[in-house]
């Protein structure tokens, strides 16, 4: 891992983002934003998946009270308000509450629309996301380049942050997201070098969680691995939820957040497993809450009696599977011996005397 690039520190609402403070993870709502109280239940399960910041579409004015709404009903995580073409609705989020504004500022127009934008936050002290990806940029930066690569995206992004600095304002969080990792990567390495603002990073449009989770983790990962990002967002087409837990798992496999929770490691299985190792990790899996034990702990759940204790002398405690009987484990030394068929059992008892 090498050293974090250094960016400048943003606060947004009650907590802050950029020089060394720890990577926040956010997600988006999917309710309609006009439906205040099926929002705010997102918002609070959001919150209690360990979202730090929660983004909400705005797409007209009237939904710009949504923010005086959740924060009177008890939310106090920071709140950013995403806003296409109409300065207007950027202006009514401001006075509502909202913790951030998201724009891209090539698409609202006249430039003193977006200076009135500008003064807005900075008198009340909210920053600005420039926000671009493939789908946002402006016609002549895509006449220019003939295409949505990432010398495009990056062209944008730091024009539009010239927008800002033009203006006098400077409290700004850069996003450059791409569907095409390759593509999103080599545009945030470009703004990293260019610019000191923090980066918010994520690989837009991912897809389901079966795919979109292993592209997100490319691209943020690879990218969190040498220093470069501040806050991060998982894009799936799934419960928002989701994108929290994928986001949390990236930090903690990249070593930027500790595991307080329980970590499971198992073997793919090979010829020499002879016990349903698949079966037994699905059904240890469906059990965790049977777990009186919730700080961090390291199970392993291997196919092989011979190997597994010792490929797993990291693991806190596990089983081993042999021939229709499984050996359970800590620190790598076999306590017990135990029927396949109450292995899990077994395996949840010791835990739980630990």
């Amino acid at each position: 891992m090498r050293k974090r690039r250094k960016s400048k520190e943003i606060k947004i609402g009650n907590i802050s983002i950029g020089g060394d403070y720890p990577i926040a993870v956010q997600s988006m709502t999917n309710t309609k934003t006009s439906g205040y109280n099926a929002t705010l239940s997102q918002v609070r399960a959001l919150c209690g998946a360990g979202c730090d910041i929660v983004r909400l579409a705005v797409p007209n004015v009237d939904c710009a009270g949504v923010f005086a709404f959740l924060k009177q009903n008890g939310v106090t995580a920071p709140l950013v308000a995403d806003i296409h073409f109409d300065y207007r609705i950027a202006l009514a989020c401001v006075e509502a509450g909202a913790d951030k504004i998201r724009i891209n500022p090539g698409n609202i127009g006249d430039p003193e629309r977006i200076k009135a934008v500008s003064d807005a936050c900075r008198n009340a002290g909210v920053p600005i996301r420039v926000g671009v990806n493939s789908g946002s940029l402006e016609k002549k930066v895509l006449d220019a380049h003939g295409r949505a690569d990432s010398a495009a995206l990056a062209e944008s992004a730091l024009e539009n942050v010239h927008i800002l600095e033009d203006f006098g304002f400077e409290d700004i969080v850069v996003a450059v997201k791409s569907s095409d990792v390759p593509t999103m990567i080599e545009a945030n390495e470009i703004i990293a070098e260019k610019c000191a603002y923090p980066l918010h990073l994520g690989v837009t449009e991912a897809g389901s969680p079966a795919r979109g989770i292993i592209k997100s983790s490319v691209g943020i990962a690879s990218l969190l691995s040498r220093g470069i990002g501040d806050t991060i967002r998982v894009s799936l087409t799934a419960d928002p939820v989701k994108e929290v837990e994928a986001a949390h798992a990236i930090l903690e496999y990249c070593g930027l957040e500790k595991n307080d929770g329980i970590e499971v490691v198992s073997c793919p299985t090979c010829g020499r497993t002879n016990i349903d190792l698949i079966g037994l990790v699905n059904d240890f899996e469906a059990r965790r809450s049977e777990i009186k034990r919730k700080g961090g702990l390291k199970v392993a759940i291997m196919g092989c009696a011979v190997n597994g204790p010792g490929e797993a002398r990291g693991a806190d405690i596990g089983l081993a599977g042999g021939d229709g009987v499984a050996l359970i484990f800590k620190k790598g030394e076999i306590i017990k011996k135990v029927d396949q068929s109450c292995a899990i059992d077994a395996l949840i008892g010791e835990i739980n005397l630990l």
